[in-house]
């Protein structure tokens, strides 16, 4: 076991502002942490991804085109995400979803016509998401309500509310919080952390943004999943030992290509 016994369930290690220390910095992760998985965005963060869990045991790809990334999307994204999953340590579609902030981003009609193709995916593939949610609250839960059923998959960052997460909740899915969730303006997020049943929960980092206390404001890394993780541990009043194990059972039940 690690250092810390825990998993960064969503990393973006191909960001360029990991371009200077990658390398040293995964290596010292396999000391640090269980395991990492990194999502992709698109094609070329997606070839990235697989590549680098292939130089690093400890590190894990998941595959998906994010919502803010859909311009000039290839008309076989589909098979080429079926081509991607058959690698071994791809263990998920992600990080997919719906994104209303941004207007440049391509409608809510075009955004779901992917993300349900995707979400399909994982069912013939057997496959969890990894899910991104912003200001799409109402269409999320419409899709899952409604649309698509036989899926499992995680809510990455959650910022939906108390309500939302019981519904999801009931559906089985599970629930991601890394550094937001220790920013003192985040009430909402500690509310759901003190609701949702630890069989569900999963710590990340969204590296290398959202950076906890006392980084906040600097690059994230996945080595900072102890600082989310100790800060939950203080919320519920149980053992930090307890979160970690709770956790890591969690990653290996959620995605079931990790053994």
């Amino acid at each position: 076991m690690s250092k810390t016994g825990l998993w960064d369930t969503h990393a973006h290690l191909d960001d360029n502002q990991f371009d200077k220390d990658r390398h040293t910095l995964c290596a010292e992760l396999g000391e640090i942490l269980d395991g990492v998985i990194n999502p992709s965005v698109d094609e070329k963060s997606a070839d990235f991804a697989i590549a680098l869990a292939e130089q690093f045991p400890h590190i894990y790809a998941a595959v998906g085109w994010h919502p803010e990334n859909l311009k000039g999307i290839p008309a076989d994204f589909e098979q080429k995400l079926a081509k991607w999953a058959e690698h071994p340590k791809v263990v998920a579609i992600g990080e997919i979803g719906l994104d209303y902030y941004w207007l440049e981003n391509e409608p809510p009609a075009t955004q779901k016509k992917v993300l349900l193709a995707q979400l399909d995916l994982c069912k013939q593939l057997n496959l969890p998401f990894i899910f991104h949610d912003r200001e799409a609250h109402g269409d999320t839960m419409q899709i899952f309500q409604k649309e698509i059923k036989g899926v499992r998959g995680v809510f990455h960052c959650y910022s939906g509310s108390l309500e939302m997460a019981k519904e999801l909740a009931k559906m089985g899915f599970y629930f991601g919080f890394g550094g937001t969730s220790t920013y003192k303006n985040s009430q909402k997020t500690r509310d759901v952390l003190q609701w949702v049943p630890k069989e569900l929960m999963l710590f990340e980092t969204d590296s290398p943004y959202l950076a906890p206390i006392p980084f906040r404001g600097k690059r994230n890394n996945p080595a900072y999943t102890e600082y989310t993780a100790r800060n939950v541990a203080a919320l519920l009043n149980c053992s930090f030992e307890e979160l970690a194990e709770q956790t890591t059972k969690n990653v290996k039940t959620l995605f079931t290509k990790i053994k």
